[in-house]
């Protein structure tokens, strides 16, 4: 029934852990596990699923019980009969572990990036496009004049790095929630498949972005969390690349954005999966606003969001085909196609 989406997420956790052990090898460099929300992505995931079941199962079995202890165990058990079935849980540990090694695996092949494309970038050229499509101005300076320098610069960057848990937080909810288990594996697919492209636009066109290459474009912004993020991945980059240092990764590199790619994708998904339009209009804004704080920090060239945008949509449709989803003519909608047992499609 998930045939085309096992390979696909198998297919992609294993090339991407191809590819990192004959960097990792020939490199003579070890692989390392990075540590983030919630600690490293091995201890991560699996408590937010552990917490996702809790959220799951706890409210609604205090609520039925009216808090009678007598009547707990058998909701709990209803509960866990109805929902987490060998389909949901075929989803959750398929899902979280082909994410988990794509996941490893793009942030150590990002780290490999300067040790085998070199430092010589590509930052004066899309710098070069950016001044071009602004008639001669720079897009930061634009920004920071049109939105502002004050309590403006906090809000996009708390935007911008709720990217951070956004990403293993939708993970979770989608693998765990999603009524129809296509949905569930149309998200983890797509996710796969974006970090996977992602890693290649780093190698194919290998920048630092603006921010880095051109930090005085932007010595006119409040310290913010997002400034302060910056500050420690170039000190982490220096540290890597001239200091030698062990068990650590270098996370510096621009083309394309992942942040505009995942925003979008997960944005997508919440449009064509979900029927609240109050989700719908957050999902959507915090992508517009993710896009606007990539180029006010200096995080990206606008190329570089234009290619996440591409990525996006690449991975969420060939993610939506493997999972069996059918999109109408205009695009703007799906219908999954494929039966479970929890959800039943008539085939007509």
């Amino acid at each position: 029934m998930y045939r085309p989406a096992y390979a696909l997420l198998v297919g992609v956790a294993a090339t991407m852990g191809a590819l990192a052990l004959t960097a990792a090898f020939v490199l003579d460099r070890p692989l390392v596990d990075p540590e983030g929300f919630l600690g490293p992505s091995w201890l991560r995931l699996p408590l937010l699923v552990l917490g996702a079941f809790l959220l799951d199962v706890l409210p609604r079995t205090l609520w039925a019980s009216r808090m009678k202890p007598a009547l707990m165990p058998s909701l709990v058990r209803d509960r866990v009969r109805s929902h987490w079935d060998r389909e949901r849980i075929t989803l959750v540990v398929l899902g979280l572990v082909s994410f988990y090694i794509t996941y490893v695996c793009y942030r150590n092949l990002k780290s490999f990036l300067p040790f085998i494309m070199g430092e010589d970038k590509y930052d004066r050229e899309l710098h070069l496009i950016d001044r071009a499509l602004m008639f001669g101005h720079e897009p930061a300076t634009i920004l920071h004049t049109v939105v502002g320098t004050g309590f403006q610069a906090h809000f996009l960057s708390t935007i911008y790095l709720w990217f951070l848990p956004l990403v293993p937080l939708a993970l979770a909810a989608w693998l765990v929630w999603s009524r129809n288990i296509t949905f569930g594996y149309w998200f983890a697919t797509s996710q796969c498949l974006a970090w996977s492209i992602g890693t290649a636009s780093y190698y194919a066109l290998p920048t630092l972005g603006p921010g880095f290459q051109y930090s005085y474009l932007y010595t006119d912004l409040p310290d913010t969390g997002s400034s302060a993020l910056m500050e420690a991945l170039s000190y982490g980059r220096d540290g890597v690349l001239r200091r030698g240092a062990e068990g650590a990764v270098q996370s510096v590199a621009g083309f394309a954005s992942l942040h505009v790619a995942i925003t979008l994708l997960v944005a997508l998904m919440v449009q064509y999966t979900l029927r609240n339009r109050i989700l719908h209009l957050v999902f959507w804004a915090n992508f517009a606003i993710t896009v606007v704080a990539t180029l006010y920090f200096g995080w990206h060239y606008i190329a570089d969001d234009l290619a996440g945008v591409v990525i996006a949509l690449f991975s969420f449709w060939l993610g939506g085909l493997a999972s069996g989803q059918k999109f109408d003519r205009h695009g703007l909608a799906s219908h999954p196609t494929s039966t479970t047992s929890q959800v039943p499609v008539e085939v007509e």
